[in-house]
């Protein structure tokens, strides 16, 4: 199995040498536009009605949004209009147990321009606030929720009827607390290092590097990531090299404010976005792995991967710095809010009109 692997990561890395002999595809941001428009084309007519999901959802709109290429209105306003039925039909309670599912759709909600604590009736905010219950769905509860807090740098909800009220530094020191010996994170919290969770922790943990702890451990945590990265420029998550793996280490870099060119990850010749385009197809599907066929769920993440790839490149706010969002999607005003305003209009125009009526009588 593990020689089977290697001939396949060196047949991989021959790809990517012949492919960068001629003008390097990922220097190219003509070329890298071009994928960029036709992934997108791709994602916006395979997921033609996002939902709320981990796949076929969340991650196209947030990719569309932070892409900056045309994407009509109306399809955030899709989105919107279906996280506001989807959250209405589930009283609230997107899942009893991975709160990630609030955090997604919350940076979903940030990336197109609406407030994740007006959806319907609820403040999908609050459950962000539990700080057991978060963290009780391991390091990717506190990882997720940190970015979708600072995302729009909101202000964590006081909840008091929960066990924990939860804090940003309650969030930072639990992932702290889980690194592993060898530099890196891994989602059982044993073991070696996953380049997957290891690149999410460093995006979450990217804000708050002026702290001592925090710094020395994303130091320890790129080192770690150089350590893994193989010939090809790619990484190995579960003995399999996987896209996925590399997009997460892409967004970290952007993130953490690293060019694609720094030296620790570059790979006889192969930067990670040379690499990720090695996963591309000209449809504009991913593969999750190097010969594998199209996958969804590998899609959305290229695609955000290369969106992550560009804004850097660009000198842009990075995937989850969300404040130059510049889709705005309009918050429906509920109707009971409109029955309210007309009995408040209409409280105040009273007496003006029975005036009038008063003053009319008095001169027949």
């Amino acid at each position: 199995m593990r020689k089977m692997k290697r001939v396949l990561s060196i047949l991989l890395a021959l790809l990517l040498a012949v492919s960068v002999s001629v003008p390097a595809f990922a220097a190219d941001k003509t070329e890298l536009q071009k994928a960029i428009d036709i992934s997108g084309a791709y994602l916006q007519k395979t997921v033609a009605n996002p939902q709320v999901s981990s796949i076929g959802g969340e991650w196209t709109v947030i990719g569309l949004a932070r892409s900056g290429i045309d994407v009509p209105l109306e399809y955030f306003e899709k989105y919107y209009k279906t996280a506001v039925e989807t959250t209405a039909q589930k009283k609230g309670v997107l899942h009893a147990r991975k709160y990630t599912e609030y955090s997604r759709v919350v940076l979903a909600l940030t990336a197109i321009g609406a407030d994740p604590s007006d959806v319907g009736d609820y403040d999908l905010l609050k459950p962000l606030a539990d700080f057991e219950k978060v963290t009780g769905q391991g390091i990717n509860g506190a990882v997720w929720a940190l970015l979708a807090l600072d995302s729009g740098g909101y202000e964590i909800p006081i909840v008091p009827d929960v066990k924990i009220q939860a804090t940003r530094q309650m969030y930072v020191e639990q992932i702290l607390s889980k690194q592993l010996a060898d530099g890196g994170w891994s989602l059982s919290g044993g073991g070696n290092a996953d380049p997957d969770v290891t690149g999410m922790v460093l995006q979450a943990l990217s804000k708050y590097t002026e702290q001592p702890a925090v710094k020395k451990a994303v130091e320890q945590a790129l080192t770690c990531l150089s350590r893994m990265q193989d010939e090809t420029g790619g990484f190995s998550s579960y003995d399999t090299d996987t896209s996925e793996s590399v997009v997460q280490v892409i967004v970290a870099l952007g993130e953490l404010g690293i060019d694609l060119q720094d030296e620790r990850f570059v790979k006889n010749g192969n930067t990670l976005l040379d690499t990720l385009l090695g996963y591309w197809n000209t449809d504009g599907s991913f593969r999750h792995t190097p010969f594998g066929e199209s996958n969804l769920m590998a899609t959305e993440q290229g695609f955000y991967g290369l969106v992550a790839a560009q804004r850097a490149m660009n000198g842009k706010n990075s995937l989850y710095q969300m404040e130059d969002r510049k889709q705005k999607v309009e918050t429906p005003v509920k109707e009971e809010q409109n029955e309210k305003e007309a009995v408040e209009s209409l409280s105040v125009d009273l007496p003006a009109r029975w005036a009038a009526a008063f003053g009319r009588m008095r001169q027949k």
